[in-house]
This record gives C-alpha cells, structure tokens and sequence, in this order.
C-alpha cells in the first residue's frame, strides 16, 4: 500500500488559490506569449461559477481544477476575450476531448473568442495532448491549444530557485514532492529548504504566508517530520526577526487543512455517499482539532478529550473558529475555568 502521507498529496486546493492570488505571475510563467498581450491594466474576473453552469453536463474524465477568466488583449480588437485555464493531474486519454469541449461550449454560450490552455502536472513525460478535432465529408473542426508541462522542467531546478515568480517555486515543490514520494526524509529536507528559501528572498509578510501554505499542502509530511519543520521555521524566525508565520496563523493553516477535507467530503456526500461515512469524516475532524489544541495549550485533559469525542459537526466547527483567538482550552470550549 502506498504510504498515506504521499498518497495524499492535495493539488487542487493549493492550485485554485494560487492562481487567483498570483494571476499575471502564472500567465508570464507558463504561458508568456499569451501573457504578452494580455493588457494588464485592465482588471481580470475570474469566473468559475459561469464554467460549472457551461459544462455541467459535459464531465468527460476527473481533473485538478479547471478555471474560467475574463481579460482583455492589448491590441484593441476585442474588449475582453475568454481565457480557459486547466491544471491536469494525470494522463487521460480523454482529455484533449474535454479541453475541445469546454470551448466550444464556451463559445456557443458568450459568443466571445475563447483560448484554451492547460498546465500538465502528471507524472508521464511523453504525454503532452495539444489538440483534439475531426475531419468529416469536407468539414474539419479542430481546436489547437498551448500546454506547459511541469515535468519539463525537472532538469531546471537550480534555475528555478533564483527566480521571483511564485509559480518558479511552485513548480519546483511539484516536481520534488513527486520525486520524494515514499521517501520522508528527503522531502523534509526538500520542503525545508524551499521554506528557506521564502525567508531569504525577503517578500512581504502575506506573499510568504501564501506560498508557505502552497508548499504546506504539496509536500505532506508524517506528523513527526512536520514538527521539525516548524520547528525550523521558530528558529529562523527568531534569527531573522520576521515574525512571519506565528502561532495564530499556525493555527489557521491547519485548520484551512480541516476545512478543506470537510469541503472534500462534503462534496462527496452531495454525490451519494453512505451516511455511514458521516461518523468516519467526524471522527478525521475531532482528531485534527486535537492535535491543534495539544500544540497550542499542551497535553489536553480528559474533559477536553471527552468533548471532542462527543462532538457534533457544529461543535467541531465552532471550536475550529474560538481556537484561533482564544486565550485559553477552556475559552475554546466555553467552559468557566474555575469549573
């Protein structure tokens, strides 16, 4: 069996936030021809909730995420076009199909030019689809679409390291988290050194922040790894006096972890998943609750323990919320301390 840690390596969440946060930094990126007449003095709207109601019915195959954007070009002949973005995961041979189909679903429904491009993160080298269409009784359909393959750039790493774009660093905690799987101690030292790197290039407080949770959600560590981790991080915090990521914001990383299974999971249980899973996925939440109030206030007593194995989705989801400012277990819980 595949270790757990691995196994669960998350790109969804970290991709979908990213993007929108270091949009420009993502096109100049991967795709700089594009991005080279995008008019960036014009305000992007990303639309997402127009994308599902396009292409609700037309689920061909599972992907990262798939986002929809409205910019407009720098050389006047269209206001604002639509830009179709893809993060895939693994090769699927239906893939090309769906990139073909969402744009003329696109199309057929804002009347509007539609570019189409993906960002491949699967692990097969050869697998790189640019097209998909049909010729038929003289009649050929065929839709051409630019791909940025992550794992072209494994053998540019170093290079990577010294540039400012975010999407740099992302790219490099892809590829090593994909190298390091089943292997925990090099990805510590991998994930260590990139969390180096975020301190020694001097961003602002947020930029950090957001790029640390990145990294946090790609390379998954044993829980005994993830401490040294943190413990790292105090230690070049004190160093460096950049008091970047503190306790709360410790706590609100961990706790973007739970609620990002919770959304996962809910997600599947709109789909049709047997009740029976509800008592497993609360059982996942109180345990992660616990190790952030054990982190926070210590060894938890048995009062505490007691409620949490005894709480409703509500209570976990309330004691999630009162652990990021309260003073004290007790406060987490609305308990009197002198009770």
């Amino acid at each position: 069996m595949e270790e757990q840690i691995a196994g669960h390596d998350d790109y969804d969440s970290p991709w979908k936030t990213v993007i929108e946060q270091y949009f420009p930094e993502f096109m100049a990126f991967y795709f700089p021809d594009a991005y080279a007449q995008i008019d960036g003095s014009k305000e992007h709207v990303f639309l997402d909730q127009e994308l599902r109601a396009v292409v609700q019915d037309a689920e061909l195959g599972k992907r990262v995420l798939d986002k929809l954007v409205r910019v407009a070009l720098l050389n006047g002949d269209e206001n604002w076009i639509y830009l179709h973005l893809e993060v895939q995961g693994t090769q699927q041979a239906g893939f090309a199909e769906r990139m073909f189909v969402y744009n003329y679903r696109l199309y057929d429904r804002y009347r509007r030019p539609v570019a189409s491009m993906a960002v491949l993160a699967d692990a097969h080298e050869q697998w790189k689809p640019t097209s998909f269409g049909f010729t038929v009784l003289g009649c050929k359909h065929t839709l051409e679409f630019p791909v940025a393959k992550l794992m072209d750039y494994q053998h540019t790493i170093e290079e990577l390291l010294v540039s400012d774009n975010a999407f740099a660093l992302i790219t490099v905690a892809h590829i090593l988290t994909q190298q390091t799987r089943n292997k925990h101690q090099a990805r510590y030292e991998a994930k260590l050194r990139l969390v180096r790197l975020l301190y020694q290039r001097h961003w602002d407080k947020q930029r950090v922040i957001n790029l640390f949770v990145v990294l946090d959600w790609l390379m998954r560590l044993p829980e005994w790894l993830d401490q040294q981790i943190w413990h790292e991080i105090e230690t070049i915090e004190e160093t460096e006096k950049m008091q970047y990521i503190t306790s709360v914001e410790r706590i609100g990383i961990a706790k973007g972890r739970l609620e990002g299974q919770l959304e996962g999971r809910l997600e599947g249980r709109q789909e049709g998943r047997q009740e029976g899973r509800q008592e497993g996925r609360l059982e996942g939440e109180s345990k992660l609750l616990r190790k952030l109030l054990e982190r926070r206030f210590g060894l938890l007593p048995i009062w505490a323990v007691n409620q949490l194995n005894d709480a409703t989705e509500q209570d976990l989801d309330a004691w999630g919320e009162a652990i990021l400012t309260a003073s004290s277990l007790e406060a987490v819980f609305g308990r009197d301390a002198s009770h």
